[in-house]
């Protein structure tokens, strides 16, 4: 009986490789999934890498710039120097309006945090049109001209005497932060099992204490992002800036723009090459803590 089943299995597997790929279809699944699933083709990936070079191509000329030794913007540099970097380091004007920067983007993405995250968690709780209603009028900022939104602040700040102050650039920008961090803490909510929150209440926690040590802790990357996008936005902001600058208080954005349209710096491509490498951190930190995290 062994032998005769031999002689089967035999038999059988000389007819389907007479008959060809078309009488296996396991080999043909085999096949299929060795190519992978859903391959990207050729020119996408082409047309995904001119497109990555196109953003980062500004980046790979003022990097240069700020190591040149010339006294003009010159590209490629013929000499290499660290003058601009000394001369934004010991200029008082440069410094100052740094400082003014990470102040303001520091309060402004507090502020941003904490509305745009109540926010959230109240807008997750209702459904209608009310909630709709209310989401559209916390992220109509994100979707509105900057011009726009300058003019509007502009004749309200004036009325209110908050031009050139702290606290009206604190308040502008972080009406511009509200809208990121309302969508990365909705988007963390969405995988929230509100059934959570009533096994805490049944344990007698109160809702503040529910919130601090249930939901926080799960939405904590999506209040994270949101903070880090509302630094950013308040850190590069320039048209609101520069409708509310006064002689005594504006900010790294603006003092980059009046070097280029009132004189010729070129310490403006070493701020440019700082500004740019301290995004970079700032988005790149959380991301590789948060990937160690996950694989711990």
């Amino acid at each position: 009986m062994t032998a005769l089943s031999d002689v089967d299995d035999l038999d059988t597997r000389s007819v389907l490789t007479a008959r060809g790929p078309s009488a296996s279809p396991d080999a043909r699944r085999v096949r299929r999934k060795d190519r992978g699933i859903d391959p990207v083709p050729w020119w996408l990936t082409v047309i995904g890498t001119l497109v990555a070079l196109y953003f980062i191509l500004p980046t790979l000329i003022v990097i240069p710039l700020s190591f040149s030794a010339a006294s003009a913007f010159q590209f490629p540099p013929t000499e290499f120097s660290l003058r601009w970097y000394e001369n934004f380091f010991t200029d008082p004007k440069w410094l100052s309006s740094l400082g003014n920067s990470f102040l303001v983007a520091i309060l402004a993405a507090v502020i941003a945090t904490l509305v745009g995250t109540a926010a959230a968690v109240g807008l997750n709780r209702l459904t209608g049109r009310l909630a709709g209603f209310l989401r559209t009028l916390l992220m109509i900022s994100m979707v509105t001209p900057a011009i726009v939104v300058a003019v509007a602040v502009y004749v309200s700040f004036l009325q209110w005497h908050l031009t050139g102050s702290l606290l009206g650039y604190v308040l502008a920008h972080a009406a511009l932060g509200v809208p990121f961090v309302l969508v990365s803490v909705t988007t963390a909510l969405g995988g929230f099992d509100p059934k959570l929150l009533r096994a805490s209440a049944s344990l007698g926690a109160s809702p503040l204490r529910s919130f601090i040590t249930v939901t926080m802790p799960l939405i904590s990357r999506g209040v994270l992002t949101g903070a880090i996008f509302a630094f950013v936005t308040s850190f590069d902001e320039v048209v609101i800036a520069l409708f509310l600058r006064s002689p005594t208080f504006q900010t790294l954005p603006v003092q980059m723009y009046n070097s280029v349209t009132f004189e010729l710096d070129p310490t403006i491509s070493a701020s440019s090459s700082l500004v740019v490498v301290a995004v970079t951190i700032i988005f790149l930190v959380p991301m590789l803590i948060g990937s160690r995290t996950k694989n711990r």
